[in-house]
Formats: C-alpha cells, sequence, structure tokens
C-alpha cells in the first residue's frame, strides 16, 4: 500500500509519518509539504530503518500538476495540509480561504483524476461554530470564523469526491500533546509551554469557555486505523474531551503549583463548543481508551528540555 500525506511534515503529520512508517502492511510513505510552517523536525534525529519507505516532495497544494505526478501509484491519500485557527483567525481570511478551502478543492481534483482508492481528509469540529447545545455528527454546521468557514466549504469538495471514491472526512478536536513538529498557538500546548518556561499564563475572557480537544496520540491512531481498515465513506466527529479553561488551569497548577494567571477581558464571554464524544466511525475502528489529562500534560512536561 503507497500512502501520500500533505501536510506530512507539519503538527500531526510528522507523528502520523512515525507510526505508519511502521506498518509492514505500507510500502511507501510520500511526505508532500511546502514547509511553509517552518517544520523541520521530521527530517532529523537518528536513521530510520524504513527509509526505504519514505520520500519527501516539497511542493504547493495549488500545484496540481507536480500533485497529480506524485499521486501515480499512491492507494491512500491522506490531507492534513490546511492554515490552522490561532488566537486571530479573523484577521486574514484571504491564506484561509485560499489554502484550507480552494487547496483542498485542488487536492479533490488531483485525487479524482488519480488511481487513489482511499481519501481521508483532517477538518475540524470549527464547523459547527458556537452553541449552548451538544453537537454531534447530525448536527448542521454553522462556523463563525474564517477557519471554520474556509474548512466547511473544504469539506464541500470532499463530499463530491465521496461519490466516486471511498472519503472520509474526520472533524476533530482542537489537538493537543507533544510531537516533534510543535504546534504551540494551539492552547493547551501553548499553556504548557507557558506555564513551564514563564511560570504565568493569561487567559481571554473569564476562562469558563468550553472547547472540543481531541490528543494527539488519540488523532494518529484514529488514522492509521482509516487507512488500514474498511470505513465507510462519511464525516465523523473526533473527540476526546470537552474542557472549559479552568478544567484546564485545574490541571496545571496541580503541575506548577506557583503558575500565576492574568486575565484579559475577563468581562467578555467568549465562544464555547461542547461536542458529542459519540461517534459512527467508532463501528469501524477500535474507539481509543481516553486517558485523564493530567497524566497526558504530565508526559508532555517531560518532554521539555530543561
Amino acid at each position: 500500500m503507497n500512502v501520500l500525506i500533505t501536510g506530512g511534515a507539519g503538527y500531526v503529520g510528522t507523528e502520523l509519518l512515525a507510526k505508519l512508517a511502521l506498518n509492514k502492511e505500507i510500502s511507501k510513505i510520500t511526505i508532500y509539504d511546502n514547509l511553509s510552517k517552518g517544520h523541520r523536525s521530521v527530517f532529523l534525529g537518528k536513521k530510520s530503518p524504513f527509509l526505504s519507505k519514505i520520500e519527501f516532495v516539497h511542493g504547493e497544494i495549488l500545484d496540481s500538476r507536480l500533485l497529480k505526478k506524485k499521486l501515480i501509484d499512491t492507494d491512500v491519500l491522506i490531507h492534513l495540509a490546511a492554515m490552522a485557527t490561532t488566537p486571530f483567525a479573523n484577521t486574514d481570511p484571504h491564506f484561509f480561504e485560499q489554502v484550507n478551502h480552494w487547496g483542498t478543492a485542488e487536492v479533490v481534483y488531483a485525487a479524482e483524476e488519480s488511481g487513489v482508492s482511499k481519501f481521508i481528509h483532517l477538518s475540524s469540529t470549527a464547523v459547527y461554530g458556537t452553541g449552548a447545545d451538544l453537537a454531534d455528527e447530525s448536527t448542521l454546521p454553522l462556523p463563525q470564523t474564517y477557519y471554520g468557514i474556509s474548512k466547511l466549504r473544504g469539506e464541500t469538495h470532499v463530499n463530491r469526491l465521496m461519490e466516486k471514491k471511498n472519503s472520509i472526512i474526520l472533524r476533530g478536536g482542537n489537538i493537543y500533546g507533544f510531537s516533534k513538529s510543535m504546534r504551540f498557538d494551539a492552547v493547551i500546548n501553548k499553556f504548557m509551554f507557558d506555564a513551564h518556561f514563564t511560570n504565568r499564563i493569561q487567559i481571554f475572557g473569564n476562562g469558563k469557555q468550553t472547547r472540543a480537544f481531541i490528543h494527539i496520540e488519540h488523532l494518529v491512531n484514529t488514522i492509521e486505523q482509516c487507512v488500514l481498515k474498511e470505513v465507510p465513506t462519511g464525516t465523523y466527529n473526533l473527540v476526546d474531551k470537552n474542557l472549559q479553561i479552568l478544567e484546564i488551569l485545574d490541571v496545571l497548577k496541580e503541575l506548577y503549583p506557583d503558575l500565576e494567571f492574568i486575565y484579559a477581558n475577563q468581562h467578555m464571554k467568549l465562544r464555547e463548543l461542547n461536542v458529542s464524544l459519540e461517534s459512527k466511525l467508532f463501528e469501524s475502528v477500535t474507539r481509543f481508551t481516553s486517558t485523564s489529562l493530567s497524566d497526558e500534560l504530565q508526559g508532555f512536561k517531560s518532554q521539555f528540555a530543561f
């Protein structure tokens, strides 16, 4: 089996590559990435015993000619490449639209004209927007950020591909956890960095806002199963926990007892989203065993060099 991963040098892609490289059913893995995030960690470390099965392609997802060329003899296409959300996600909508919408469109077009038999697309629970009710896979998407809008528009192209090929959309929660190619703009990861090195965390709003989260290890393990197992075409949620920001802070205080907190705009009530932990996906893949946030962040803390 040959696999191509767009965004394969990124936060999730680096961990997914390490996981898939160990699998004997996979003969070749192509990392397709423009390195715009500055990630280079995937290229460093001890030499992998699986070097012969890994290829790197420096490419843009908008470069359909190069992408089509690299999809020759590819069985599974995993689309991770995206402009990820940050606390300032609404400041520059152009890049979200260009990468997450039209970039996904180009990847779908390339897959459509190739011999790819399975397409796995990592979307986001941000497509649900906000609301007090628990969102599930039957909930009508109503995104309220440029990031969420661009991810939903990207999904529309994958929906069209579903009529022709086995296509799987995974709406993941906010991703957190250690990776060689870290994203420190993700909320839990940023909290961990600030707590460890500055002993101070800044909180926007009153801290009572809730978000849906997924640990990177659970995400990567599930994507691997989607590659190897027969999963029906469809759109699935992938969430591990719904956490209030104050709940995250309680765990951080256990790890860093002298931690200081600074509130910004404490009077504001910020967006919140709760997503059901149940998913039809677990009818086809093995449900991951949820681990405590305390244990996860303790493991994260152990990865810091000093």
